[in-house]
């Protein structure tokens, strides 16, 4: 048996006191007088004797009573069956949850305060000489390096709030990483968390004979939540002054009903619209929200719901541009199409641009989100290489043949595409049979279809093969699954292939009520859509049109409080922006080339932190199934004692306590109920 403070068996000396009042009896005897004695000379000698064993009781339980009351303060225990590591150089990895759940208040405060509370309290278990590792959601490199006590200290007073959370195992994994500098020390591992479901891991966590594992959790109530699930907009064109619909998701993460939460859409922050929604239990909810009176340019979004106590994810972030106008090159073989044009030229949100095959201006061709093959009969192997590039990194391209010469190289150029190849010029009258409404180009275009619609009608042809390794979506069909208009995929981008050229004398396309939404609908949709926002804490890689810098400019990211300077990395004909972990807070952030603004990037909570319910004892153990944690009771005492005991071994301070109340109980009872011996007077 061994003692955790040795230092208090010093007061097993005051022992002393009650031998010395045995030793040296105090009491006053009242002298009484008698005629003659030799009559109380035996009772005398029997009296004496009961007296003397009764004192001597009485000492025994004053002696065990005080000895095993100094002992429960001196904390005796049995060591463990490893003792021999006990006084090896102890390493510990101390786990500090600060995702948003921690800003939850129970009677001690909020759980972040008690977290830190507990971690000081653990390490006061170890010696000045033990290392020390603090780690929080974050990851930081901060967190990779081995600490002091008092450094440790220090480091946890730091610790702060963040949007960053963790799976269990990603955790246990990143404190066992710092231990491979200590191979010789004692290690363990210490996580402090109110333990969400979200943070449980699908798979288990493989057994470490080597590390200990304790859990420490932080007693949460569980508490009703709605957040902002996702939000969208019914058309991904947006252009000034039009009407927009905002389609609005809200999740309630409780068990209960949330009834009229309110919505709250600001743009640019000027609120544009309200809404209030009532969500059932454990479920999803949609709502459209209708604005307008936007102007052109980049749009800094916002949408709220008022939804008590948990108030972190309250608040959406998101952002759009409205364009301006959209720019459309046509390279023409011959002559100009006047369909064409006529389409583009009357709405003045398109800006299109004519070009000969033979002025091309490849280095601009990215600068076009939708180009046009208007009968370009002669593609040359550097056009062909150029637009397939052009195509891979986003770009579209509609293909309408030139039926009156050699089609050799636009089948080579559609080879290397990977799409259907012409077959065979056809000189018969064939009609449009399908129409494929599924298609995203038609959506929006019929409010009702008629049951014998009219079709556009081909009088000479171009004849695709049909391979079955393509991956053609056909858009307007001819009997004999013979394509009319179809569209192929390549990289980002897509090639759209038309069986006629724009002529009256080939067909009625050019001059049919589908030619137009086809062509206005394929170039909207060529646009390239930035997502309306981000999530926090993840690799972001974000596309952009190429973005030319001079030697003293440089990009520059932020928001009111922020400010960073992100990695751009350049590709032929597009940008691309890394964003590690430079993004800590949800919000609005401007992409500024020196002050000019190039786009708006919205980052949110990724939304696992808004479900308030917590994990059993049972569900976290099932993730250790080859090993045994302990998991330490958070009782509103000090977790150093508790700690300590465990590292030392079985505690034996309360079978002290117990056994001095015992003794001491005893010695009450022998002077309450120890009578003397009722002795007869002699005759003589």
């Amino acid at each position: 048996m061994r003692f955790l403070s040795p230092g208090f068996l010093f007061a097993l000396l005051t022992i002393a006191i009650p031998v010395i009042i045995h030793l040296f009896n105090f009491r006053k005897f009242k002298k009484v007088y008698f005629s003659n004695v030799r009559f109380l000379k035996n009772a005398q000698i029997q009296t004496s004797s009961h007296q003397h064993l009764k004192d001597r009781l009485i000492l025994a339980t004053r002696i065990l009573g005080i000895s095993f009351l100094v002992f429960a303060f001196a904390r005796p225990y049995i060591p463990v069956a490893d003792q021999q590591n006990a006084f090896k150089q102890q390493v510990l990895s101390i786990y500090i949850d600060n995702s948003y759940s921690m800003e939850a208040v129970n009677k001690e405060g909020t759980l972040l305060d008690e977290a830190k509370r507990r971690a000081r309290e653990i390490a006061s278990a170890y010696s000045l000489n033990d290392k020390f590792q603090l780690l929080t959601n974050d990851f930081g490199g901060k967190y990779q390096r081995l600490l002091s006590l008092e450094e440790f200290q220090t480091a946890v007073d730091e610790v702060s709030i963040s949007s960053a959370n963790r799976k269990l195992d990603q955790i246990i994994i990143r404190q066992k990483e710092v231990f491979l500098k200590e191979p010789n020390s004692q290690k363990t591992i210490y996580l402090i968390s109110d333990f969400q479901k979200n943070m449980l891991s699908a798979a288990t966590i493989p057994a470490d004979s080597t590390v200990k594992t304790r859990l420490i959790r932080l007693n949460s109530n569980s508490q009703p939540n709605i957040s902002v699930d996702s939000v969208w907009f019914s058309t991904a064109i947006h252009k000034p002054g039009d009407s927009e619909k905002l389609i609005v998701r809200l999740q309630n993460n409780s068990d209960e009903e949330a009834i009229n939460i309110p919505v709250k859409l600001q743009v640019n922050k000027v609120q544009k619209s309200i809404a209030s929604m009532t969500i059932k239990p454990r479920s999803t909810v949609t709502d459209t929200m209708t604005f307008s009176g936007l102007q052109s340019g980049w749009q800094e979004a916002e949408l709220e719901i008022t939804d008590f106590p948990v108030v972190f994810d309250d608040k959406f972030f998101f952002s759009f541009n409205v364009q301006t106008s959209l720019s459309l090159l046509i390279i023409n073989g011959n002559k100009e199409n006047e369909y064409l044009n006529s389409v583009y030229r009357s709405d003045p949100f398109f800006k299109a641009r004519n070009v000969a095959a033979g002025n091309i201006n490849y280095s601009g061709l990215a600068e076009y989100p939708l180009i046009i093959l208007n009968e370009v009969a002669e593609i040359s192997d550097g056009l062909g290489q150029q637009l397939i590039n052009y195509i891979r990194n986003g770009g579209n391209l509609i293909v309408f043949p030139d039926l009156n010469n050699d089609q050799s190289a636009l089948k080579k150029f559609l080879s290397t595409a990977g799409t259907d190849v012409p077959v065979q010029v056809l000189n018969a009258e064939n009609k449009v049979s399908l129409i494929n409404l599924e298609h995203p180009v038609f959506q929006g275009v019929f409010d009702n279809v008629p049951k014998q619609i009219d079709l556009p009608v081909a009088k000479k042809f171009l004849r695709y093969s049909s391979q079955t390794n393509t991956n053609r979506q056909i858009l307007l069909e001819m009997p004999g699954k013979v394509s009319f208009f179809s569209e192929y995929r390549l990289g980002s981008g897509k090639i759209y292939l038309s069986a006629v050229p724009l002529s009256s004398e080939t067909s009625n396309f050019a001059r049919h009520s589908v030619f137009v939404p086809i062509m206005y609908q394929t170039a909207l949709l060529s646009l390239r859509n930035q997502n309306l926002f981000y999530k926090l804490n993840r690799e972001q890689q974000i596309e952009l049109p190429k973005i030319s810098l001079n030697s003293n400019q440089t990009l520059k990211l932020k928001n009111e409080k922020f400010e960073a300077i992100p990695d751009l990395r350049q590709n032929e004909n597009f940008s691309q922006l890394y964003i590690a972990d430079q993004i800590k807070q949800a919000g609005n952030y401007q992409l500024l080339k020196n002050d000019s603004l190039i786009a708006v990037f919205s980052f949110n909570e990724a939304g696992s932190e808004s479900d308030m319910s917590y994990a059993s004892d049972e569900e976290i153990k099932k993730l250790f199934p080859e090993q045994r944690i302990e998991i330490l009771n958070t009782d509103p005492g000090s977790l150093t004692n508790a700690v300590k005991s465990i590292n030392q071994g079985t505690s034996l301070w309360k079978v002290c306590l117990i056994l001095a109340l015992v003794f001491f109980a005893a010695e009450i009872l022998l002077i309450r109920f120890y009578k003397r011996t009722q002795i007869k007077p002699l005759n003589n």
